[in-house]
């Protein structure tokens, strides 16, 4: 009889490159919300229409300033859409996340990708 059970926990915990500027990235463990391969989609689907809809907005000359702001509120999103906590000394809240994106650029894609990399890892398991 299998071991393992079909319905998988709700949260997950992986480690997240922190991209740290003049030094090396530093490992934070971090919280991540489950989701199934359908509801994966549909939030990636959903970060296209937003990122695409923002584009559109801005118009073909945007300065530099509001595409940052733009991604900087993207990417809050992002986060906010896949973790529910994290290892750093701060409170995980809107405000923490807003300063963690604002002070470490890349920090979203690397949270991304923690979160991609444990499905895949997933599968190389099976």
């Amino acid at each position: 009889m299998a071991k393992i059970r079909i319905a998988q926990n709700p949260t997950f915990k992986a480690l997240v490159s922190i991209p740290i500027v003049g030094g090396e990235p530093e490992k934070v463990e971090f919280t991540f919300k489950y989701r199934d391969r359908p509801g994966l989609a549909a939030l990636f689907d959903e970060w296209t229409l937003k990122r695409d809809e923002v584009r559109a907005a801005l118009g073909d000359t945007p300065t530099l300033s509001e595409i940052v702001a733009a991604d900087t509120e993207q990417q809050v999103q992002q986060i906010k859409d896949l973790v529910v906590g994290w290892a750093f000394d701060d409170k995980f809240d809107d405000k923490s996340i807003q300063a963690l994106v604002k002070s470490c650029q890349g920090v979203a894609e690397a949270v991304v990708n923690a979160y991609q990399s444990a499905f895949s890892q997933a599968r190389l398991g099976n």
